[in-house]
């Protein structure tokens, strides 16, 4: 990721001082028991760390990775304030995923890089579950950032698809390998 983006992602989590709340995504919500409670979890593009509480809470051990330094930051003080134990790691995802263990989840929420879906799918353990959400092109304006109409389905249609989607500039997919 360049500087700027960088930057911009550091500035975003400075001037963002909003309550963090340790819970699944909206979007995964109707598939919640399908996530384990023990195992190992990998939080992609983990933010100020909601996710990968929950994710600790719930039994699993977790390991968790944005660009941003200052959303690490803040995660890991949620997460102490939240008395679990998460490893946060600062990682460029543009340089692929970090090394590490095959994981039971791999959780990946409003972050795209088509370049670390076959890296996503060798990371999961037999049995192990994606969870990804994009934002998408259909029911909004194409853009970079956007997945195409059917992009998840056909990266991931091979897993056993739990629950997937598309619409109003979303697109989602749970599937267990």
């Amino acid at each position: 990721m360049s500087t700027q983006d960088r930057l911009r992602w550091d500035a975003s989590y400075t001037k963002g001082d909003a309550e963090r709340v340790c819970a699944l995504p909206a979007v995964f919500g109707p598939v919640e028991d399908v996530f384990p409670r023990t195992g190992v979890a990998l939080d992609i593009a983990c933010g100020t760390g909601g996710t990968a509480v929950w994710l600790a809470r719930r039994g699993l051990r977790v390991n968790a990775v944005d660009v941003s330094a200052v959303a690490i930051a803040r995660a890991r003080r949620f997460a102490e304030q939240s008395a679990v134990s998460v490893d946060f790691d600062v990682v460029d995802l543009d340089d692929g995923l970090p090394p590490g263990e095959p994981v039971d989840v791999l959780l990946c929420h409003k972050f795209r890089d088509t370049a670390l879906y076959g890296s996503m799918l060798a990371r999961l353990k037999p049995a192990g579950l994606l969870a990804i959400s994009v934002l998408s092109e259909v029911d909004a304006a194409p853009g970079r950032f956007r997945a195409v109409a059917g992009e998840l389905r056909s990266a991931f249609g091979d897993l056993d698809v739990i629950d997937d989607g598309e619409g109003r500039g979303q697109a989602w997919l749970v599937g267990r390998r």
